[in-house]
């Protein structure tokens, strides 16, 4: 084989390197690949072979001169074509088969794709773009493959770390829990104990007072006993002194003719008039004109009570009774206000059955002078009446969960016995009621035929 000189085998790689370049950069593991074959086989190469940027590693060890000058002879390797033939002549000394077969142009199958992309970079044969490609796309497949794996594992990994968390978390709940419902329980026997202890002190506190006010008691008892027995022993001295001086008066009326005893019952007779009229003139007490007989509740000639009044021939129908009723003296008349007013005039609203008979009632007043209290059911009010009651008519609510007639009873019952009541209801249960109480029942028809004519 002819040899070529150097300048045209440089010229013709230029022109086969112009005619093949790659159109990205080279990957990573083909590059890290590249550089440690570039840095093996620099040690074989003179100083003066290195091109002028590698000179001052040439004494460096191929680790460090790939850590070091890794960039400066991948762009020496792609930027000097003399360069790469050398280092191509010793990748043929160092692994003769794959460069055999790859300038043959058959890489072998079961070489290592970096590595067959790698010497192709190097030595640059037919075709070592695709070769280069390929192992490019060889070996990120396998680095996405061993990323899948990686990820499934970390993936197993985690799921195990969180299955031995979970674990892990239960069983330092059931221990928290058991450790709560165990403070719990304490916690309750405490209170127990503190209430026990509580109620211990306040029993001791109790007793402390008991035996406080028993002692003072017994000392108040005392006192008083010796007080007592003082004033006893002052007053038997007293006696005696007294039974002392009788017996000396007495040996003295004797003597004189004249009665001791006569002597003191006619001074303790003095003593109680003295002390009458002294009291009388204190309180200034006029002379008595009241006798017992005066105080024996009873008719007296000339007036009339409402039962001599229903005697009378009236109907009870008729106003003239009412008016009757009325002229008593002092009389009262108690009126069921609804049951007047849906007597007479049941289709109006109930505060318009309230006003109309409420204004009627007034006028009555006016005339007879009658005291007169008209009470309406109150129980289902659902708010305060809004209600000025007009002039001598007293106007009664009964309270929730007390009907109008039990209100009306109470009123009946409340005067006293012998005062004219007249109640106006038709309820039959109402007027039994306070008939017993000494009132006069009368129809609500009488009422409303009497305030017609007011």
């Amino acid at each position: 084989m002819v040899e070529q000189p150097a300048g045209s085998a440089a010229s013709a790689e230029a022109a086969g390197d112009a005619a093949e370049a790659l159109d990205r950069p080279l990957p990573e593991r083909v590059r890290r690949r590249v550089v440690a074959l570039v840095a093996d086989a620099f040690g074989g190469l003179t100083v003066t072979e290195l091109p002028a940027q590698l000179r001052q590693y040439a004494r460096f060890t191929p680790t460090r001169r790939a850590k070091f000058a890794g960039n400066a002879m991948a762009a020496a390797l792609e930027s000097d074509p003399s360069f790469r033939r050398r280092i191509g002549e010793r990748l043929g000394d160092s692994q003769p088969e794959l460069t055999a077969a790859l300038t043959a142009g058959a890489p072998p199958a079961a070489a290592d794709p970096v590595d067959v992309a790698a010497v192709a970079y190097v030595l640059r044969p037919s075709g070592w773009v695709k070769l280069v490609a390929a192992a490019g796309e060889e070996a990120q497949r396998a680095d996405a493959e061993r990323a899948d794996e990686e990820s499934r594992l970390e993936l197993d990994r985690l799921r195990e770390e969180l299955e031995r968390a979970r674990a892990q978390t239960k069983s330092e709940t059931d221990r928290l829990r058991a450790e709560l419902e165990a403070s719990r329980k304490e916690a309750e026997a405490l209170q127990r104990k503190l209430r026990s202890a509580l109620n211990e002190v306040k029993r001791g506190e109790a007793a402390l007072r008991r035996a406080g006010a028993e002692a003072d008691a017994a000392r108040a008892d005392a006192a008083a006993q010796l007080s007592a027995a003082e004033s006893e022993a002052r007053r038997l001295r007293a006696r005696l002194g007294e039974a002392e001086a009788s017996v000396e008066a007495g040996r003295r009326a004797a003597r004189e003719g004249r009665s001791v005893e006569d002597m003191r019952l006619r001074l303790l007779l003095d003593t109680v008039l003295e002390a009458a009229s002294g009291l009388r003139r204190e309180l200034a007490l006029p002379p008595s004109s009241m006798r017992p007989a005066d105080g024996v509740d009873a008719v007296e000639p000339g007036r009339m009570s409402p039962k001599d009044i229903a005697a009378r021939a009236l109907s009870e129908t008729d106003p003239a009774l009412l008016d009757q009723l009325l002229a008593l003296p002092q009389a009262h008349l108690i009126v069921d206000g609804y049951n007047v007013t849906k007597t007479g005039y049941p289709q109006m609203p109930l505060e318009k059955q309230r006003l109309r008979l409420l204004g009627g009632l007034s006028m009555l007043a006016a005339q007879t002078g009658a005291e007169m209290t008209c009470v309406f059911d109150g129980a289902e009010l659902a708010a305060p009446v809004l209600l000025a009651p007009p002039r001598g008519v007293r106007v009664l609510f009964s309270k929730p969960g007390v009907t109008a007639d039990e209100l009306i009873r109470q009123l009946a019952r409340a005067e006293p016995p012998g005062r004219p009541v007249v109640v106006v209801s038709t309820d039959r249960e109402v007027a039994d009621g306070v008939a017993k109480a000494g009132a006069r029942p009368v129809a609500s028809l009488l009422l409303l035929k009497r305030l017609s004519r007011v």
